[in-house]
């Protein structure tokens, strides 16, 4: 099982009270995570990532086991921490300005 943090605004639109947590078989990547959080949760699809080229989407960053993945290929596996559900992916609204 595979946990997921997300920030309160995406919490609130998927009714989710604490993480969220799907199943993924196979190899745990990126692109699989958020495919299979978009499947379980559909009103989340378009807010992570664009429906088109489902490239990230500006100012959402993702971390796990401390360190940022956001910029790491789509289909690089994941920490085995985070495959293993002991740490969970987090999904992080970045901020701008100054």
């Amino acid at each position: 099982m595979i946990r997921l943090a997300l920030p309160a605004h995406l919490r609130t639109l998927a009714r989710l009270d604490g993480e969220a947590q799907i199943h993924i078989e196979g190899k745990v990547t990126q692109r699989a995570v958020l495919a299979a959080l978009e499947a379980a949760y559909p009103m989340l699809r378009g807010t992570i990532r664009d429906h088109a080229t489902q490239a990230r989407r500006p100012f959402i960053r993702f971390f796990a086991c401390g360190q940022d993945l956001s910029d790491e290929p789509p289909d690089a596996p994941l920490p085995d921490a985070v495959a293993s559900g002991q740490e969970p992916y987090r999904i992080v609204g970045a901020m701008a300005g100054g």
